[in-house]
């Protein structure tokens, strides 16, 4: 827990507190698809398409809804060319772009260690399926 002192270098700042602001961005970053996202468009501007395409999996509308939750934080800009038809260009703002190391890092951490969280969940699951020993009853 932060001391005072402490908030005050963050501005004032505690994610740890259920009322504090700064919680809706780490909701915001938490989101694998922004993670995603951010990597995609960090050598540069991308078209929805192309974006799409390149994130393997992701519906037209999570990706729809993931660039307007984005645009809105102000980590991607939405560009709109005149063209018939308008083309949509997304590309990161100087916000997003200081997050390309975090997520970098987050990436590469999945990445590097997917092996050993694997093994984890499987050990996990069969742990949780064998029987439950029932207590042992306390004998007079």
């Amino acid at each position: 827990m932060y001391t005072t002192p402490d908030l005050a270098e963050r501005g004032g700042a505690n994610a740890y507190l259920r009322g504090c602001a700064s919680r809706s961005a780490l909701d915001l970053l938490a989101n694998k698809w922004v993670c995603l996202v951010v990597g995609a468009l960090s050598p540069g501007p991308m078209r929805f398409g192309a974006l799409r395409r390149r994130l393997d999996g992701i519906t037209q509308k999570m990706l729809t809804r993931t660039l307007r939750d984005l645009e809105r934080a102000g980590v991607v800009e939405r560009t709109v060319y005149p063209t018939t038809p308008p083309q949509v260009e997304y590309a990161l703002t100087p916000l997003g772009e200081s997050l390309c190391g975090l997520m970098d890092s987050i990436l590469g951490w999945a990445e590097e260690h997917m092996e050993e969280v694997e093994a984890a969940r499987e050990r996990y699951d069969e742990r949780a399926s064998l029987p439950v020993d029932p207590l042992p009853r306390d004998t007079p």
